[in-house]
């Protein structure tokens, strides 16, 4: 093992994982990512979550749309319990060692690599062509994660080959100027996905265009209960657990053993008796039960932008005092001085 990668071991290991300011994040962005977050921040000794706005602009952004995004996900991730005495919420724009460091690692990458990760296969077959960010945007989450030195990185499976590529390039940039940077290593969630309410056979969305289909964390109660009920199940009223021949109802059964935060197995004992109409006023009540506090928490901090935006300023300092002596060694090694 590396000396670079035992040294930060030694001290506990660095998480570093970002999510887009694309609105309010959906039930599963906040069982999927965020409650994680809220975990890691108590387990490792050393923590970044980074509001990924570079990222966000590989698709047109409205600029004033873009600035209120992202001050209500630093909204957002407060009141789901992001702390900001454990871990560094911060804005990557505003730490420009990000797309310095990109640069570098561009320069390392084959394009037949980036080709064939999944993002822009499918990205650029619904857009027919992508942008170059779009292209190159998983050699920017690498340096993302390369920048602080980062152990490890909670990813979805759908983001386990970006986080290959971090790997390969920590490789390739060690061998060619000297090891400095750790091998990440993924941390996978543990969390079943959740399905949309109208379709589930793919994934709850923020770009859903059925209002239905997904549960946002800032929905009335009443929204809450109105889209659970509406949800699509079967012909079968018995409450089961059967991912392959009964979706609907099994993201039913997901959806409500994360939110009470008990096992499958519970969840469809739970329901012993009720049919799938009553089932689902007992999945709403756990869903608006842990939801009604942070929608209120994010309320209550949308009122105070300016405390939002101090948040963020002072996460980019202690970001930047990470990030700036890291880059400044990158530069020395590559021959810019």
């Amino acid at each position: 093992m590396r000396l670079a990668c035992q040294l930060e071991e030694a001290e506990g290991g660095r998480i570093f994982s970002g999510i887009q300011p694309t609105g309010v994040p959906h039930l599963g962005n906040y069982l999927g990512a965020l409650e994680n977050w809220v975990s890691l921040q108590n387990q490792y000794p050393s923590v970044l979550y980074s509001i990924v706005d570079l990222h966000s602009i590989t698709h047109p952004q409205d600029p004033a749309q873009l600035r209120s995004n992202i001050v209500d996900m630093a909204a957002s991730l407060l009141a789901c319990g992001v702390d900001p005495e454990r871990a560094i919420l911060f804005q990557q724009s505003q730490v420009t060692e990000h797309t310095e460091l990109s640069w570098i690692l561009g320069c390392l990458t084959s394009m037949p690599r980036l080709r064939h990760l999944p993002q822009w296969k499918m990205k650029s077959k619904q857009k027919n062509e992508g942008s170059v960010g779009l292209y190159t945007y998983p050699v920017l989450q690498a340096a993302d994660i390369l920048l602080y030195k980062s152990t490890h990185v909670p990813v979805g499976e759908d983001q386990v080959q970006h986080l290959e590529l971090a790997q390969t390039l920590t490789r390739i940039f060690n061998n060619r100027y000297g090891d400095l940077f750790p091998e990440p290593r993924a941390l996978l969630s543990s969390t079943r996905k959740v399905k949309s309410l109208r379709d589930p056979s793919v994934k709850m969305s923020k770009s859903d265009p059925q209002t239905m289909a997904t549960i946002t964390i800032t929905d009335s109660p009443d929204d809450i209960a109105l889209k659970v009920r509406r949800a699509v199940t079967d012909f079968i009223s018995e409450v089961t657990f059967d991912p392959e021949t009964r979706p609907g109802v099994s993201n039913l059964v997901t959806i409500h053993a994360a939110m009470a935060k008990i096992s499958i197995e519970e969840a469809v004992s739970q329901a012993r008796g009720l049919d799938t109409g009553a089932y689902k006023t007992l999945v709403a009540e756990a869903v608006i039960q842990r939801l009604t506090p942070i929608r209120e928490e994010i309320e209550r901090l949308r009122s105070d932008r300016a405390h939002l935006e101090r948040v963020l300023a002072l996460g980019t300092q202690r970001a930047r005092e990470l990030a700036a002596p890291v880059l400044k060694e990158v530069r020395q090694r590559v021959g810019f001085y």
